[in-house]
């Protein structure tokens, strides 16, 4: 007989599969769309005119907008990579370790996520403003410094939280063991808890990278009269 799939199946019920397939459907069509109308010889979207390249070639002719997308393409990169050091950390200090206002400290890691945009973007106004004022002209990449301490404000909780969540699955005697063996703490986490942690590492790293990529309101807030990335150009 074949068997029937269990309630936590959730894969191989038929209602499920289709929903799925719609909802990515959803998702993943109007990006089809623009892919193919970015090769429409037409100005108008609603109508298509014919095959043409033209519209690629004339943005890379385009000084401005390819030197925007170069910042927005280097602030990414290296918001990412300070968010990922600085949420990992901050992930295995909160699941490791107990101190005085932990709870609190918690709380704080999720406000970035749930705070709007808008409010954390006047904030950071504020901040580079009056508190932290970051000096001008400086020479690029210098000059990208407010937007990316910015990014990295709102990015790092993120990573903090994929990389929380994966901990709950480790299995602390494995550490326990490799310093039995000897292994000092730093050498422990780095053989034994990172490769752990390498599929939230690489979930966490695409997540910042993808929203320092894409944020235009905190952006359009820390962001200099020289310094302009692609979403604000666009």
């Amino acid at each position: 007989m074949r068997e029937k799939p269990g309630l936590l199946d959730y894969a191989r019920r038929w209602p499920l599969r289709l929903w799925m397939l719609l909802v990515g459907i959803f998702l993943y069509a109007p990006l089809v769309v623009l892919v193919v109308m970015s090769f429409n010889d037409s100005r108008r979207t609603t109508k298509w005119q014919g095959f043409t390249l033209d519209w690629y070639a004339k943005v890379f002719e385009d000084g401005e907008l390819v030197q925007s997308l170069v910042n927005s393409l280097t602030i990414a990169a290296l918001s990412t990579v300070i968010s990922l050091v600085l949420g990992t950390l901050a992930a295995i200090a909160l699941w490791r370790f107990r101190f005085p206002g932990k709870p609190l400290v918690d709380g704080a890691f999720s406000l970035p996520i749930v705070v709007p945009e808008i409010c954390m973007g006047v904030a950071m106004l504020i901040f580079f403003a009056r508190v932290m004022p970051f000096p001008p002209g400086l020479p690029w990449p210098l000059s990208l410094g407010a937007i990316v301490i910015a990014h990295v404000a709102f990015s790092f909780p993120f990573v903090a939280v994929v990389v929380r969540a994966r901990l709950h699955s480790f299995d602390r005697s494995q550490e326990e063991a490799a310093r039995d063996l000897g292994a000092s703490d730093w050498r422990a986490l780095w053989d034994v808890v990172i490769p752990h942690l390498r599929p939230a590492l690489l979930a966490g790293a695409l997540l910042a990278f993808t929203l320092s990529l894409d944020d235009f309101v905190i952006t359009f807030f820390t962001a200099g009269p020289d310094t302009v990335t692609f979403p604000v150009k666009v």
